[in-house]
């Protein structure tokens, strides 16, 4: 059975983390809601907004952003079992830590290149401040706050990585059946 919360090695960075979750949860079925107002709007009333499609694009690219940090906090990613299962307790502890490793220095350096987007999308030549707008009739500044949450969502991903790989190498337990 997997875990219906942040991990324990997680530490109070997966508990923040996993409890900051609903935010974005929240914010899909806002955008379910948008939606359904613009198909009222649309082909009931005949008066569709400007706004609804970036705004629900906007919304959803938020969550779907976050889930990687979520998934990271509740050890729910995406894992090729296949060595990691045959292995004693002993040898997935050192598996998770070298897992871990690898993941925060991927983070890091996908970062790394989110600054770059960052500087393009939010930065005027000149220093100052500018966030890139999507070209629109309405024209919101949602491209350069998305870049701006990618770059923070991965240092905040690249952290919760080095604090697994502390926890596991500390020996706190990683997963529900590992516990028992």
């Amino acid at each position: 059975m997997r875990p219906v919360k942040a991990i324990p090695a997680a530490g109070r960075l997966g508990k923040w983390i996993d409890h900051a979750g609903i935010v974005f949860a929240l914010g899909i079925i806002a955008a379910m809601l948008i939606l359904i107002q613009e198909v009222v709007l649309r082909y009931v009333f005949n008066s569709p907004t400007q706004w609804a499609h970036e705004t629900t694009i906007f919304l959803c690219a938020l969550a779907f952003i976050y889930g990687g940090l979520y998934c990271v906090a509740r050890d729910s990613h995406i894992r090729v079992v296949l060595i990691y299962d045959a292995l004693n307790a002993r040898w997935r502890r050192v598996a998770d830590v070298v897992i871990s490793l690898f993941c925060m220095i991927s983070s890091g350096f996908f970062a790394w290149a989110a600054w770059d987007m960052v500087k393009k999308g939010v930065f005027r030549p000149d220093g100052g401040i500018h966030l890139e707008t999507s070209g629109s009739a309405w024209d919101p500044a949602y491209p350069g706050y998305l870049k701006l949450f990618l770059f923070l969502v991965l240092i905040l991903m690249t952290l919760q990585f080095l604090i697994l790989a502390y926890h596991y190498a500390i020996g706190h337990t990683a997963r529900v059946e590992d516990a028992s």
